[in-house]
């Protein structure tokens, strides 16, 4: 009931990654990234809600991007260098607690990311979050894992249980 409610207050709309989102804020001023891409708003926010049974698919942005949990489940978000060299990293986003749960991180950009809710009896069947991108979030510097190339198959090599998020 909650997460249809934020849906429809928030307007937000399906998301190409999965779940759902509206941008909330772009910055109407411009920055020159560091790394040679042509010029991006500085700063963007967006809302980005997963439902129970939805996930972020395993993807990269070319931008440092922010991730602040603002209600419902935990989120579980797990990140990799762009070569997969290392194990990913799982942390946990949501209220603060004595395991190591905290409200926000930071993806480095070129990371891979992907999340999912971590729903339990009786708790929220969906996760809120605020992701804030700068320089400023664009598609162009958007890339899914693809299903059937070599980072996809070191996962389902190395991490099998996370191939699912693919």
């Amino acid at each position: 009931m909650r997460a249809r409610q934020l849906i429809e207050t928030l307007q937000l709309q399906p998301h190409p990654e999965g779940g759902w989102y509206r941008e909330m804020f772009r910055s109407s001023a411009q920055v020159l990234p560091a790394d040679g891409r042509a010029a991006r708003d500085a700063l963007t926010t967006i809302y980005f809600l997963l439902e129970a049974e939805q996930h972020s698919r395993w993807h990269r942005v070319q931008s440092d991007e922010v991730w602040i949990h603002l209600e419902g489940a935990p989120l579980a978000l797990w990140t990799s260098d762009a070569a997969l060299r290392t194990p990913p990293a799982h942390l946990r986003l949501g209220p603060v607690d004595v395991h190591g749960t905290r409200p926000q991180h930071t993806v480095p950009a070129g990371q891979w990311q992907a999340a999912r809710p971590i729903v339990g009896p009786g708790g929220p069947d969906y996760t809120l979050v605020s992701c804030t991108v700068g320089p400023g979030f664009d598609f162009d510097d958007f890339a899914f894992m693809q299903p059937d190339g070599d980072e996809a198959a070191l996962l389902r090599h190395h991490w099998p249980d996370l191939a699912a998020l693919i």
